[in-house]
């Protein structure tokens, strides 16, 4: 069977193109072999299952290991201690059922005591406590529990106190048997029991679980991870791609995010050849290959954008500051004790970078614009004077953007609709209303992300890609010739790292003096070309 990249469900190395996970599960298994609980809390589709299979996988020549999953329980199970406790052991018993291997050491009477708990109707926590301790105390080796999928379980009263039994046994861990190690895993953040926030809510601060292990294990993709997997891919396909070129490439969109490193992957592997500008995988696997399947993974509908929407209706707080981060340019410093800050990094949206708060990655960050924008749409002068402008055909000449005549529209209509609005109302909105004007003109064949390092609120750099073409436009505001300097001289540092021999710059200048328009500047052997407004 063929080997593919996967972005649903496990991963297997047999039959999957993974990320070499060796490392990350040797830094796992040192928590596990010092006998520590802990808690995997990451984003979803981080790759959080598959890491605990293997994990299990690993572990099973040196300890009895189960490894079950709270996914798909219903509510009911929930209701009571006995509906709960008889779960519980229905799981372990069926895990031990299907991997002998992993389970081998345990005595057929405890296997006996396992599948009888399943029907008792009067067992509660203090009888399933008696259990563990009969299964840890009389097993050949040292027991581990994973439980993924805890997120479910998380508001329920009935797990907050198996926890707290938990607690309790491994606190008397040294006259009590018990778990070895006791690993769980899912979204919401376990270790202080913020879990399953929901708004309106008071959030719950005291845990039973504050015996955990921090978790410091990096499951980001680096680009050397990027690497070593485009180099078992290679090796069957042998596309001749530059393949640490790609790798930092997918790593510039992604920061390592994994299911979004393995989806332009799949994209990229399965939906490009053959189509237009892509007749082999030699084509596919290039610069262009990689900001088409951006443009795809984009466009396309899927259970992690899905949640990234869903997340932003529920909580309300998150979405005014991802808002204040992308169009006001407001730099919000990082605060532990932050409640939205903690529900952002948790749900994997934003992260924190030099002590501030910043999107995770461009791919959430473009995706985030284009929600916001297409709230827009529909009442927005500025779109639809460029959607009536693109009618005319008046920004694409022989396939290919022309950037200037879209400065020149933008300036015009721009001052037409705006140019008695308040200075403050146009500082906080005015990159708004060019990405809204530039949406219907490169929609269909082009891309736009903001360059994290400049995005604030006096300026910011636009990096478009259209039909393989790239555009750097730099937006500010107007703060005196010294600062318009210094704006050029970044423009021109980036028009040398990407290669351009043109840039333009945007800038919105609220000196009643000014001469609005657009002008071209010659610095050396490059082009600035500069339209205010």
């Amino acid at each position: 069977m063929c080997k593919h990249f996967n972005t649903t469900g496990l991963c297997f190395p047999d039959e999957h193109y993974m990320v070499n996970i060796d490392g990350r599960l040797e830094e796992i298994k040192g928590m596990v072999d010092r006998g520590e609980y802990f808690a995997v809390n990451r984003a979803r589709q981080y790759g959080k299952t598959t890491t605990l299979n293997r994990l299990a996988e690993k572990l099973s020549g040196e300890y009895i290991v189960f490894l079950i999953s709270f996914e798909g329980i219903e509510d009911a199970v929930y209701e009571n201690a006995a509906s709960f406790c008889q779960r519980f052991c229905r799981l372990l018993y069926r895990f031990l059922r299907y991997n002998e291997r992993m389970t081998d050491g345990i005595s057929e009477s405890l296997k006996e005591e396992l599948r009888r708990v399943q029907s008792d109707n009067a067992v509660n926590l203090e009888d399933l406590s008696d259990l563990i301790s009969e299964l840890c105390g009389q097993s050949e080796k040292p027991v581990v529990i994973m439980i993924d999928e805890v997120d479910q379980a998380g508001n329920q009263k009935i797990f907050l106190s198996f926890l707290g039994m938990l607690r309790r046994k491994f606190l008397s861990r040294k006259t009590e048997p018990t778990f070895h190690s006791v690993v769980l895993a899912g979204v919401y953040d376990i270790n202080n029991l913020k879990l399953k926030v929901r708004p309106m809510e008071e959030h719950q601060y005291n845990s039973p679980w504050n015996i955990a292990a921090e978790f410091l294990v990096d499951m980001n993709f680096s680009i050397q991870d990027i690497a070593g997997m485009l180099t078992d891919y290679e090796h069957d396909h042998h596309t001749g791609m530059d393949i640490m070129k790609i790798s930092g490439l997918i790593y510039d969109y992604t920061s390592g995010y994994p299911f979004l490193v393995s989806r332009l992957c799949q994209i990229l592997d399965e939906n490009l050849l053959g189509k237009e500008g892509f007749p082999d995988l030699a084509a596919v696997w290039t610069k262009d290959g990689v900001t088409k399947a951006v443009k795809k993974l984009l466009a396309e509908s899927n259970t992690l954008f899905d949640d990234l929407v869903k997340k932003l209706n529920d909580f309300p707080e998150l979405r005014q500051a991802v808002y204040a981060i992308l169009f006001k340019g407001e730099k919000i410093s990082y605060s532990a004790y932050n409640h939205v800050f903690h529900l952002g990094i948790m749900f994997g949206f934003i992260k924190e970078e030099h002590e501030n708060i910043v999107i995770a990655n461009r791919i959430f960050e473009t995706q985030l614009y284009n929600l916001f924008i297409s709230e827009e749409l529909l009442d927005s002068a500025m779109y639809k004077s460029a959607s009536m402008d693109k009618d005319r055909n008046m920004f694409i000449r022989d396939g290919r953007l022309d950037m200037e005549q879209v400065l020149v529209r933008f300036t015009e209509t721009f001052t037409d609709i705006y140019s008695d609005a308040e200075e403050r109302f146009i500082e906080e909105n005015g990159r708004r209303f060019f990405l809204l004007y530039l949406k219907p003109i490169i929609n269909g064949a082009g891309n736009y992300y903001i360059e994290a390092q400049t995005r604030n609120r006096r300026r910011t750099d636009v990096i478009i890609d259209y039909c393989g073409e790239q555009f750097v436009c730099e937006l500010k505001i107007w703060h005196g010739e010294e600062y318009n300097r210094r704006g050029e001289d970044q423009l021109l540092r980036y028009l040398e790292d990407y290669h351009l021999t043109t840039g333009y710059m945007l800038s919105f200048n609220f000196n009643k003096k000014k001469k609005t328009g657009v002008r071209k500047i010659r610095i050396g052997e490059r082009t600035i070309i500069e339209a205010v407004v």
